[in-house]
């Protein structure tokens, strides 16, 4: 079954008028002009309807783009800008375990002497030692090393 047929897409004229817009005038990244060439193409309101193989030719993109298109189209409501807008992702997936006082903890243990043994400290060395800590989260050696670098402090 088409996405024509699950998922119809009718335009209205000021709506077409943007998409229009948006396809012929002004600088707009790539995917923002297919997506809205591809709403364009699928418009059930002109009263022409061309079968999805027909209008995946035509537009130069899969089958399946133009199915994503339709049912983005229909999640949204008929709108047309967040249909053919970028989805912005609210929030980082994942919290950072470093904050400013792990940060000054690792800043204050890699400018400590280094331990018996070792002539100075090295990132994996660190790492060993942060893993021993109880207030530091278990930090990789090169998210130890990013902190470092950030702060300009030099192992040596």
């Amino acid at each position: 079954m088409s996405s024509q047929k699950k998922r119809p897409v009718v335009l209205t004229l000021a709506d077409r008028e943007e998409l229009v817009r948006v396809t012929r005038t002004g600088v707009h990244p790539a995917s923002m002009i297919r997506r809205a060439r591809v709403l364009l193409a699928l418009d059930r309101s002109v009263g022409v309807e061309d079968p999805n193989e027909v209008i995946a030719a035509r537009l130069g993109v899969s089958g399946e783009m133009l199915r994503l298109v339709a049912k983005r189209f229909a999640e949204t409501g008929g709108d047309v800008w967040a249909t053919i807008g970028r989805k912005q992702r609210p929030f980082p997936p994942v919290a950072s375990p470093v904050t400013g006082e792990v940060e000054a903890r690792l800043i204050a243990l890699a400018c400590s002497a280094p331990p018996a043994g070792h002539a100075r400290w090295s990132l994996r060395l660190l790492e060993k030692h942060v893993a021993l800590v109880q207030d530091i989260p278990d930090l990789d050696h090169s998210t130890i090393g990013r902190v470092l670098k950030k702060h300009s402090c030099a192992l040596i």
